[in-house]
């Protein structure tokens, strides 16, 4: 459908990450470039960033209440007087990790848990900007493609905005994910395919019907809503230490994410908001690691394959990795790749720090330790990990990462009680022989 990108008096232009045309805020042509077509010619926002200084200082966001990412209205391209406010999205918790940071060497490390999101992932921040671009157009119906946790949060939001919702996911989407869409009353089409397959099919869907597209490969807006996850790991670390990390560790699937990441950081350096522009490592599943191919290479691999338990991360076809590729370099970045071993090892180390996260958030913790193995993270260096999404949006692969835990069958018996943790510590103590 044919949309307006913005209203908004602080976007200044929208630029193609392939050709560099521009279009202007209230271009209602197509989504995406005219000149490069909807595969290669993703558009980007641009902002004034002098307005949003003046507005800032007008209403500075120290005196802005906390609790939702709409404190950071002027990057939202969507009308706010349209949003649903029963949904508090973003300004997720830090979780500080001392002891595990003690254990690496590092000065300091913290989770941000965007699994405290309504929908318990950090795409809500882009489907609630989305469902308001939607409301604001009209739209009859919104639809997007996902592996699972783009496709739950656009579910939620739009039940709550009372818009009829279409998902396309691939048949190996996991189940909790499926049964979280169906309750928020979507239609979800399992494709008999790849994300990938279910990506073109819903890109077709869309075109053919007349639908709202929620893929942020297509649709520039949601890019933004992330973005507000970069802004607030600047504004949240700058405000509680005194400064910001000097990295941020981010899993990587399509790109959209890490992209939003980068682009909030750089603006709240650019504006003087955090005293400098943290480091950002990319992390990708060992086997599906195209991105950090195109970053180290110029393109995408010829013959992309492979395969993770990390669902949200397992995007042999990546859309959105110029944006992901151009941001890390901008932030002085790289990409590493983890194994499925260490994704549910780290699962369980984070688990025993406060924070239960799916596979590809775990990924960003498997990336963290990686790069202390080889020295890309030194001694000494502050980290933020992002925890992506909510270990109960997979319970098979947290059991999977649990496997060596134990879980005791006991009669209701205090004696039995008793023998039993008499058992565990002999059983602990030959172990740790």
């Amino acid at each position: 459908m044919p949309v307006r990108f913005t209203d908004s008096e602080f976007v200044s232009a929208l630029t193609c990450v392939n050709c560099g045309r521009q279009y202007q805020p209230g271009d209602t042509s197509s989504m995406t470039c005219l000149t490069c077509g909807p595969v290669d010619g993703i558009l980007d926002f641009e902002y004034d960033l002098d307005a949003v200084a003046q507005s800032w200082q007008r209403t500075p966001l120290h005196t802005r209440p906390v609790g939702s990412h709409w404190r950071y209205r002027e990057f939202l391209p969507s009308a706010q007087n349209r949003v649903p406010l029963d949904w508090a999205v973003g300004w997720t918790p830090l979780i500080a990790a001392d002891r595990l940071a003690s254990e690496f060497g590092l000065k300091s490390l913290v989770f941000k848990d965007e699994g405290r999101n309504p929908t318990a992932s950090f795409k809500d921040r882009a489907s609630s900007v989305g469902v308001v671009h939607a409301l604001a157009h009209d739209a009859r119906v919104v639809a997007c493609a996902s592996t699972g946790n783009a496709a739950t949060s656009l579910a939620g939001h739009a039940a709550l905005a009372g818009l009829p919702c279409i998902i396309f996911v691939p048949e190996s989407a996991p189940r909790p994910k499926v049964a979280q869409m169906l309750v928020y009353g979507a239609t979800v089409l399992s494709v008999q395919g790849t994300y990938d397959d279910a990506w073109q099919l819903c890109q077709s869907a869309c075109e053919e019907f007349g639908w709202y597209n929620r893929n942020c490969a297509v649709n520039p807006v949601l890019v933004e809503g992330k973005a507000t996850g970069g802004l607030e790991i600047a504004e949240q670390t700058q405000t509680r230490f005194g400064q910001t990390p000097d990295w941020v560790v981010v899993s990587v699937g399509d790109g959209c994410t890490i992209a939003g990441i980068c682009k909030g950081l750089s603006r709240m350096h650019c504006l003087g908001i955090s005293d400098r522009l943290p480091r950002v490592l990319g992390v990708q599943a060992r086997g599906v690691e195209p991105i950090k191919y195109a970053y180290e290479h110029g393109s995408l691999p010829t013959s992309p394959h492979g395969s993770t338990v990390a669902d949200s991360i397992n995007v042999p076809v990546p859309r959105n990795w110029k944006k992901a590729v151009t941001g890390v370099r901008e932030c002085n970045g790289q990409f590493n790749a983890v194994s499925d071993d260490q994704i549910l090892n780290a699962i369980q180390l984070a688990g025993k720090h406060g924070v239960f996260s799916e596979p590809a958030a775990a990924a960003s913790l498997a990336g963290l330790l990686q790069a202390v193995d080889d020295s890309i993270i030194r001694p000494g260096e502050s980290v933020l990990v992002l925890s992506t999404g909510s270990g109960l949006k997979d319970t098979e692969a947290a059991m999977k990462a649990a496997a060596n835990a134990t879980l005791i069958p006991v009669e209701p018996d205090i004696e039995k009680v008793r023998q039993a943790l008499h058992d565990m510590t002999k059983s602990d103590a030959r172990m740790n022989k």
